[in-house]
């Protein structure tokens, strides 16, 4: 069978969001599938695919015995919790995502939520929508300081749009003993998240998933932050106590969440309050990365790893699992 003519599966959605970029494709042919792990295995057997290029859901078991040995699940996107990197290592499957090519996407959805937060946009526009004309008072960015937790590549980028085109005070935050000096548009980068958080007015989370974050933002590290201070999240939902933060949030104990990502998605409470049912919050359906060129630059990487893992050019991919070529 020639390369071009052996599909590759893209669950409906990822589809839906780059379908320019997938149907012109000349390298594979693209065929949208369904998310749902067991229908994607099933039609990943009946079309005789060889790679998967999947969304942020998490598959745990069909998917991977429905590939064949050397076969590529590829994620569309950067966050890989979904993905059982070991079972897929354990069945021969390379696993890639795409990192750097959202950056700037989640980056500038970041200082959207912080500029809506110091400016109370959605209350207004609520009060708006109710034929209400009720002007807030707000509080201009520049001088003010944001600590973000995780200094990769989003936080950086996040960083240069704060200290460049706000005028902020940024703080990295990173792992106690793991401190680097400090990157351009970082006015210290620290390992003690207590004394930062003191000092902020925004605290932006940029750090991977995993079982060493689950849960990171708990009870003992919300309350190190001020009653001014508003919680960001663009990174992953298990990084927040969802409950923890509920209460902070309902006693006034925090200034406020805005936040893309969630514990489970659809959002659903997550053993405490609705988040939906407070004022001080913004909530968005994991949209920060979602934007015409950030999909096709995920589309573009994504079909780049599935096309280098067929010519056996393993090192220039983005591979998750490498101990899959031992």
């Amino acid at each position: 069978m020639a390369e071009r003519d052996a599909a590759v599966l893209v669950t409906e959605l990822e589809y839906r969001k780059a379908k320019a970029t997938f149907s012109a494709c000349a390298d594979v042919r693209c065929v949208p599938a369904p998310a749902d792990e067991a229908d994607l295995a099933l039609a990943i057997r009946d079309a005789g695919a060889g790679a998967v290029i999947v969304g942020p859901g998490v598959y745990t078991g069909p998917l991977y015995s429905a590939l064949p040995a050397g076969g590529v699940v590829a994620r569309f996107g950067v966050g890989h919790d979904g993905i059982d990197k070991a079972r897929a290592t354990a069945a021969g499957l390379l696993c890639t995502n795409t990192p750097g090519v959202l950056n700037r996407s989640v980056a500038e959805y970041t200082m959207l939520l912080i500029a809506a937060a110091a400016r109370a946009i959605v209350p207004m526009s609520d009060a708006m929508a109710r034929r209400i004309w009720q002007p807030m008072t707000g509080t201009e960015l520049e001088g003010k300081t944001l600590v973000i937790v995780g200094c990769g590549g989003i936080g950086r980028e996040v960083a240069r749009i704060a200290d460049a085109g706000y005028g902020m005070r940024v703080v990295g935050c990173v792992r106690p003993g793991a401190v680097p000096p400090a990157p351009p548009h970082f006015a210290s980068i620290t390992g003690d998240f207590a004394a930062a958080a003191r000092e902020a007015d925004f605290v932006s989370l940029h750090m991977s998933a995993g079982d060493d974050n689950l849960r990171w933002l708990d009870a003992r590290r919300l309350g190190c932050l001020r009653e001014r201070t508003w919680v960001i999240n663009t990174a992953r939902g298990s990084l927040v106590d969802e409950a923890a933060l509920f209460t902070a949030l309902a006693e006034r104990r925090v200034g406020g969440a805005a936040l893309d990502v969630f514990a489970r998605e659809p959002y659903e409470p997550s053993g405490g309050g609705d988040l939906r049912s407070l004022p001080n919050v913004i909530l968005s359906p994991h949209a920060a990365s979602n934007t015409s060129e950030a999909n096709r630059r995920m589309a573009e990487r994504a079909l780049r790893n599935v096309v280098f893992a067929r010519r056996g050019a393993f090192a220039e991919m983005d591979l998750l699992n490498p101990a899959v070529l031992r």
